[in-house]
């Protein structure tokens, strides 16, 4: 029994510890954009932001609803489902789109 608990327990930090990272890269991830676009840098087309914005995380520039231009790989991160299995989204704008 003091197994099971040890274990639920160890489950239920582990699934906290989760959202913090998600939050963390999200804030982050805007930070990158509203940086690159004091610095000038042109957003429309997409453009992957950082390959570890946060262990684990990219930042990616998308568009919402999303466009064909959005899907090339050359705008894609590089890094997602290589070294992170996590991506932010944000647009042009640095609006939050989606966090997975």
């Amino acid at each position: 029994m003091k197994k099971l608990i040890l274990l639920l327990s160890l489950v239920a930090l582990l699934g906290c510890t989760k959202a913090p990272d998600a939050n963390v890269a999200t804030n982050l991830c805007i930070k990158a954009c509203q940086d690159a676009l004091s610095e000038g840098m042109d957003l429309s087309n997409g453009p992957c932001l950082s390959n570890e914005i946060a262990d684990n995380w990219v930042c990616d520039v998308a568009h919402s609803p999303r466009q064909a231009i959005d899907n090339d790989p050359s705008n894609q991160c590089p890094a997602y489902g290589v070294s992170a299995s996590h991506f932010v989204e944000v647009d042009p704008e640095c609006n939050f789109i989606r966090a997975i």
